[in-house]
This record gives C-alpha cells, sequence and structure tokens, in this order.
C-alpha cells in the first residue's frame, strides 16, 4: 500500500509543514492534535481537561476520514504542560476507549504549539 495522506475539514488545518495524517504500511499515523475548533480554526483555552475533549473530537474526525475508529488505535501520546492535570486529563481519554485501551506514553513538556496545555498524536491499524 502506498503512502496517503488524510484530510478532513472536520478537523483542524494544520498549522506547519504536516498533514493531518499519514497512512503507511497499514497503519495510520495522525499528527499532534492541538485544541483548534475546526469550525471556527480558532484556539480554545478551557481547561486542560476540556482541551483534551476538542482534541479527541478531532482525533475521532480524522480516524472517521481514513475509515477506522477509536477501535483501531493501538498507539498514543499525551503531551500535557501539567502532569498535576493528569487525573481530569485521563477521564476524559477514558471515555474514548473501550475495555482494551491502546498503548500509551503521557509526557510533561515545557510547553507546546501556541501556549496549549495538552497535544496527543496517534497510531491507528488501517488493514492491509
Amino acid at each position: 500500500m502506498p503512502k496517503r495522506t488524510i484530510s478532513t475539514e472536520d478537523a483542524p488545518a494544520a498549522i506547519g509543514p504536516y498533514s493531518q495524517a499519514t497512512i503507511a504500511g497499514g497503519f495510520l499515523f495522525i499528527s499532534g492534535q492541538i485544541p483548534i475548533d475546526p469550525k471556527t480554526g480558532l484556539l480554545t483555552k478551557q481547561s486542560p481537561a476540556e482541551q483534551m475533549r476538542l482534541v479527541m473530537n478531532n482525533i475521532g474526525a480524522i480516524l472517521k476520514q481514513a475509515g477506522v475508529s477509536f477501535k483501531d488505535v493501538v498507539k498514543c501520546g499525551i503531551f500535557v504542560t501539567d502532569l498535576g492535570e493528569f487525573k481530569a486529563i485521563n477521564a476524559v481519554y477514558a471515555e474514548f476507549f473501550d475495555d482494551q485501551p491502546p498503548a500509551r506514553a503521557t509526557i510533561e513538556v515545557s510547553a507546546l504549539p501556541l501556549g496549549v496545555d495538552v497535544e496527543v498524536d496517534v497510531i491507528a491499524y488501517a488493514g492491509e
């Protein structure tokens, strides 16, 4: 399967020289998503938990465009600026997965693009 770019208007457009997602080798690689409202193009600076909800909804839109779902996600990377918000962020994250959640890393970083509190990237199985 050749490399293919995935894009949807139901998730924020890339803010740099990258794609929302790429399919290669049977896997979907979703670029780090930050809490931008795809309808307005505006950054949301709500609580970290609400930022996480918007990020996960945006990821859901990209998954759907690629013909897969959260059930197909095999790895997530969560980047936060304050691990003190982990419990609230984790509660929102858990709403999107069933009893077999993907592998995951959660990492505290000193800063994220546009000053947001949460960024998530995803790898999903997209079939052969």
